[in-house]
C-alpha cells in the first residue's frame, strides 16, 4: 500500500487546509496570549505583535483578526473595562490577567464585531476561558459577557431568546 496522501488519513488532515471558524480560534489564542504579554510586560503593542508574527506559526491564524483583536483591545480597553465592569462581582484589579483579557476580547466583538453573532462572541471567549483560565472561570466570563451582550446587543439578544 502506498503511503500517499489519499491513503493515509492522518496525513490528509495534516495538510489540509483549516476552516474558517479554527483559523479565528488561533487568531484569538494568539491574541489572548499576546494580551497577556502586553498587560504582563507592558511593551508596546506593535513590539508584541511583531514578535508574535516572527516567534509563533501562525500559518493556520486569520492573521487580520489577531491584528485587529490585539490593537482594538488595546485602543478600547477604557471603553472595555467601563462596559463589563459593573457585572463584576470584585475590583477589576482582582481579575486574573487571562480572565481581564478574555472579557476584554469578548467585549471587544460583541461591540466593536457586529458581524460576529453575539452567542459566537460568548461561546469563544468560553472557549479561551477553557484552555487558558482557572478551573471555573468559563462560567464566569459566559455570565459577565450574557450581561454584555443584553446592553449592547438588546435587539439581537431578545430576537434570540
Amino acid at each position: 500500500m502506498s503511503d500517499t496522501p489519499s491513503s493515509n488519513p492522518n496525513q490528509s488532515k495534516k495538510s489540509r487546509k483549516p476552516s474558517l471558524t479554527e483559523q479565528r480560534r488561533k487568531a484569538r489564542q494568539l491574541a489572548l496570549q499576546a494580551l497577556y504579554q502586553w498587560q504582563m510586560a507592558r511593551q508596546p503593542v506593535n513590539e508584541i505583535e511583531a514578535q508574535f508574527r516572527v516567534n509563533q506559526d501562525m500559518s493556520d491564524a486569520d492573521v487580520q483578526l489577531f491584528s485587529q483583536l490585539l490593537r482594538g483591545v488595546v485602543e478600547a480597553r477604557a471603553e472595555l473595562d467601563l462596559t463589563f465592569s459593573p457585572y463584576l462581582d470584585r475590583n477589576i484589579d482582582d481579575l486574573d490577567p487571562v480572565e481581564i483579557s478574555v472579557l476584554r476580547i469578548g467585549s471587544f466583538e460583541l461591540m466593536h464585531r457586529i458581524e460576529v453573532p453575539y452567542r459566537v462572541a460568548i461561546n469563544e471567549s468560553v472557549e479561551l476561558a477553557k484552555v487558558f483560565g482557572a478551573t471555573d472561570s468559563h462560567r464566569y466570563v459566559n455570565g459577565v459577557l450574557d450581561k454584555v451582550a443584553q446592553k449592547v446587543r438588546a435587539a439581537e439578544v431578545a430576537t434570540r431568546r
